[in-house]
């Protein structure tokens, strides 16, 4: 179960774009469906708290909090920049909740897409499964 999890989280890609990612990902929930837009991270002040879908937030889960889709969707987010990195996550929260920004992911996913060091990089969001 575990690495079906890995495995689909390994498939989300996001992507970044100008529309509001509520209004981008409304229509894209399904299977492939695709966004861009801007993609930040949780910092570690958030370690333990609950999440909007009831689970602890772990920075080191690859998860991710996105306004529109349903909790346990899994999203690959990938740069649009030169670095061509990808990361598989899971939504489990809602956010972010900053203007211009289209998801929030976990230390764990920013670190895989070498972003940490960025508060926001340019991303591809492509729907690629649910975990339920």
């Amino acid at each position: 179960m575990k690495t079906l999890k890995i495995a689909a989280l390994a498939a989300i890609v996001v992507s970044a774009a100008s529309l509001p990612a509520s209004a981008e990902m409304a229509g894209s929930a399904g299977l492939g469906g695709e966004s861009y837009g801007i993609a930040s991270w949780y910092g570690p002040g958030f370690k333990g708290n609950r999440t909007a879908s009831g689970e602890k937030f772990d920075p080191k889960a690859l998860t991710a909090a996105h306004p529109t889709l349903p909790f346990g969707t899994l999203v690959e987010v990938s740069r649009q920049d030169k670095k061509k990195k990808s990361v598989i996550v899971m939504v489990t929260d809602r956010g972010p909740f900053v203007a211009g920004r289209s998801i929030d992911l976990s230390r764990a996913a920013a670190r895989r897409l070498h972003m940490s060091h960025q508060g926001a990089v340019p991303v591809r969001m492509q729907v690629v499964g649910r975990t339920e």
